[in-house]
């Protein structure tokens, strides 16, 4: 099956989407931060709650408080006491002398120079945070060369197309990093960069680009 779902406004709307996902990095850690909050909460909850939720815990700068996190994404994200105890844990993580440097952190992991190797070290030391949710993270701050966010509406479009024969009832690391590979192999012989592939599928099913 043929991928023509980037086409005329579309492809100007993801485009001008990935524009702004590499402005986010110039954005203060705060904004980063947020981010990474974001891509904690978005496994199996709906993305504009998780947006939402995001949103007030910034504005109540709350992200170090894991009662008032709690307040921010109840009824707004699945499983919100996990996911509160995770941003909380994440941003003492990325705080030295209890000031976030989330962004002078990621650049020692190398995150300019080779960001597949951060997202391996994000995996590993973010609790909360796997293959998905750390390409997700970096997909949103502007590093998503050659990167795969390999969530449930990807692989089911991916088997769709004839990409993958089936999709995973485990994805684990072994497995991610196969479709990955498949996927980008898709997208070099579709002549379509991944980043916008990933953003048409969604635009596909829900009618509007997100992140």
């Amino acid at each position: 099956m043929h991928f023509d779902y980037l086409q005329g406004n579309r492809k100007r709307e993801i485009r001008k989407r990935l524009s702004e996902f590499k402005q986010k990095w110039k954005e203060s850690d705060e904004s980063v931060f947020a981010e990474l909050a974001f891509c904690l909460c978005t496994p199996q909850s709906n993305a504009l709650k998780c947006d939402e939720a995001v949103t007030l815990a910034k504005k109540q700068g709350c992200f170090s408080n894991q009662h008032a996190l709690k307040k921010c994404l109840h009824r707004r994200v699945r499983f919100h006491n996990n996911k509160s105890a995770y941003i909380a844990e994440a941003r003492k993580f990325f705080e030295r002398d209890g000031k976030l440097e989330i962004k002078k952190i990621l650049k020692g992991q190398g995150i300019k120079k080779n960001h597949l190797q951060t997202r391996g070290w994000l995996a590993l030391n973010v609790k909360g945070l796997g293959l998905k949710e750390a390409s997700h993270f970096l997909r949103n701050i502007g590093f998503y060369e050659n990167i795969a966010i390999l969530d449930r509406h990807i692989l089911k479009n991916l088997k769709a197309l004839g990409a993958i024969k089936e999709v995973p009832k485990h994805l684990g690391k072994k497995e991610y990093f196969a479709i990955e590979k498949k996927l980008l192999a898709f997208c070099k012989k579709e002549k379509i960069k991944p980043e916008e592939f990933d953003l048409a599928l969604w635009a596909k099913e829900t009618g509007f680009v997100f992140r």
